[in-house]
Parts: C-alpha cells; structure tokens; sequence
C-alpha cells in the first residue's frame, strides 16, 4: 500500500500576487486556512502516513506553521536553495521516499481523489512508473488536453483552444527511480519538460476520474475555492 506523498509546494504564486501578496502559494488563505492545511487532511483520511513537502519560496513560512507532523502525518522537507522548476524540486525530493512508489500532488491542486483507488493501478500494471489523474471537464484551453489510446497518454494538445477535453487534474502516482530510466536535469519543468515532451516515450498511465476538482492558481479560482472545498471537505468527513 503506498502511504507517502510529496506535494509540489514551492510556487512562487505569480498570478495570486494582487491576493496572496507575501506567501508561498500553499500558504494561501482559503476559509481561514491556508491552502495546504486541506490537502494535509484530505490525504490523511485517504490513509495516507508520510508526505515530503517540496518546498522553495519563503519555505520557512511553511515549516514554522507546520512543523513536523500534522495530525497522523509526518512532515519532511525538501528545500530547494535556488528555483529548480516543478521538475527539478521532484527529483530533489524523491529520495526522501522511502517506498518504492509515491503519490505526488501539485500544491494548487485539491482533488477530491479516492487514492487507494489510484494505487490500486499498481495492481493492475506491471510495474507502472507514472499514473496520471484526468479529469473530464467542458473547456479545457486553460490547460490543453490529454491524448489518451488504449488507456496511455500520447500526448497533450496546445493551450488556448476552447473545446471540452481531459485533462491533467494534478495528481500522480510516481515510481520512486523513474528519472534513472528517463534522466533529466537538475533544472525542469515537470509538466512542460518531462510530461508533455516525453509522453510518447513514457506512455503513462491514463486514470480517468469524475470528482470536484480545482486549481487556485489564478484569483478568480482562488475566491471560488473559499466556498468549495470547505464543502467538499465536509462532504468526506
């Protein structure tokens, strides 16, 4: 049973600036909390036990208000000393796993996602090396769609064209030495770098859900998730 998570927690939060002036993005306030607080309960009622947060941008802020447990979960960072992109602040925290395999989760990202089910796809593959979560939604131009055949992702189509698609819902499940197969530098882009360029090569693992779904990285979304995921949260509880 795979029982760890590393959240991408090191945003810089450019687009939130006009209302999250001074703070990682993690750190936004939503219905009094900051943003990472429900991601830290939301897994720990999924069972999960251990999560590496990957932290980067006023990464001290996080660790005073968290610490090293929160709830049932133990808390351990991985701090980027210079910006690494997404891609980068991965492979500097996967070997604080200690499982082979890992969920990871974008920190802006709150997917109301039954995990076990997710882990379940290590069942059902050999040996996966990455799942993709997807989401269904009606205008996927804010993200560019997954294509997907015979259950693999091929590909991703440009940004910008509004038309209803899959897309990528912002949470994984991720072999721990996935990058000895496929190395990378120490500097990328998780998504730009790795999943939309090399999807042909790695082919991963299309895992299709219906459940809410938002991502606060814009203000508008950030204002609408104040209602939301209190109301999801309850709704799990």
């Amino acid at each position: 049973m795979v029982t760890e998570a590393i959240i991408l927690a090191g945003g810089l939060g450019t687009r939130l600036r006009s209302v999250v002036p001074d703070a990682p993005k993690v750190m936004a306030s939503v219905a009094g909390q900051p943003f990472l607080t429900y991601l830290l309960q939301f897994l720990e009622a999924n069972g999960l036990r251990r999560i590496v947060l990957a932290v980067g941008y006023r990464s001290e802020a996080i660790r005073e208000f968290f610490g090293s447990r929160f709830g049932g979960l133990e808390l351990v960072y991985s701090v980027e000393e210079e910006p690494l992109g997404t891609g980068g602040a991965l492979l500097r925290a996967l070997p604080y796993v200690e499982g082979a395999s890992t969920f990871l989760l974008n920190g802006d990202t709150f997917l109301r996602l039954d995990y076990k089910h997710l882990a379940s796809q290590l069942e059902n593959h050999h040996e996966p090396e990455l799942v993709v979560a997807l989401r269904r939604v009606a205008d996927a131009s804010r993200y560019g769609a997954a294509i997907v055949a015979d259950g693999r992702i091929q590909g991703f189509t440009a940004r910008g064209t509004p038309a209803p698609g899959l897309i990528n819902a912002g949470s994984y499940l991720i072999a721990r030495d996935i990058f000895q197969r496929y190395p990378m530098p120490a500097k990328f882009s998780w998504e730009a770098d790795f999943l939309q360029a090399r999807a042909p090569e790695v082919r991963p693992i299309a895992f299709e859900c219906d459940v809410p779904f938002i991502d606060i990285g814009i203000p508008e979304a950030l204002q609408e998730a104040q209602t939301l995921i209190p109301e999801w949260m309850n709704a799990t509880a």
